[in-house]
Order: structure tokens, then sequence, then C-alpha cells
């Protein structure tokens, strides 16, 4: 099992940038792919993005493309949510999660170890 933790998150502006962190620990992480999903207050959690083991592909939802990046520095064991242009519907809890593919999976289904999350804040 991989132990990930999402850090980062906190209260911005609208407008405002944050970048989030996943920090792994645990079995090998390098070789995995990684996904972003966040939650918001009543709403079931959805998927942001994700990136394959060594970053040369990522994907982003429509939602958040153009203002969200997905990034990962493998020695540091972490990979990185870069998040701009802040809007009030981004706030939520956010979570990354780990798939044991290198590949990005074609289904959400396929995370299996997940963070416990870090809160978004965004102010308007």
């Amino acid at each position: 099992q991989v132990h990930l933790v999402e850090s980062g998150g906190g209260l911005v502006q609208a407008g405002g940038s944050l970048r989030l962190s996943c920090a792994a620990s645990g079995r090998t992480f390098g070789d995995k792919a990684v996904g972003w999903f966040r939650q918001a207050p009543g709403r079931e959690r959805g998927f942001v993005g994700a990136i394959n083991w060594n970053g040369a592909r990522t994907w982003i939802s429509d939602s958040v493309e153009g203002r969200f990046t997905i990034s990962r520095d493998n020695a540091k064991n972490t990979v990185f949510l870069q998040m701009n242009s802040l809007t009030p519907e981004d706030a939520g809890v956010y979570y990354c999660a780990c798939a044991p593919v290198s590949y990005i999976p074609a289904s959400t289904d396929d995370y299996v170890d997940w963070g416990q999350g870090t809160q978004v804040t965004v102010s308007s």
C-alpha cells in the first residue's frame, strides 16, 4: 500500500493560486499513476486530473483545463497540483490517489490508495 499525504490547501481569494502536494511513502510510488480528485460540500467526489508514472502524460478535466496543471518529482515521491485563477466553485477537499499501474487508468475506480485530503477555500 502507498501512503499518501496531501498538503498545501488553505484559504485564497478568487483569482489566486495554490499548489497542492501529494507526498508518498510506503510501497514504490514512482512507477504508478496518480490522480487528483475534489469534493465540495453536498456534492460527489469529482475527478480533477491525473499524471502517468513519469510525468510524460497528464489528463485534466474540462472544468479546470487551462487553469490547473499536474506534475511530479519522483525523486521526492511527490505529485503536485498547481491551481491558478481559482474561483469559489473550485473550493472543496482535494484528494490524491494512486493507481497500481503506470498509465492513467480509464476508470477512476482503479485508484486504490488515497490520501486524507486537504481543504481548499476560495473567497469571492
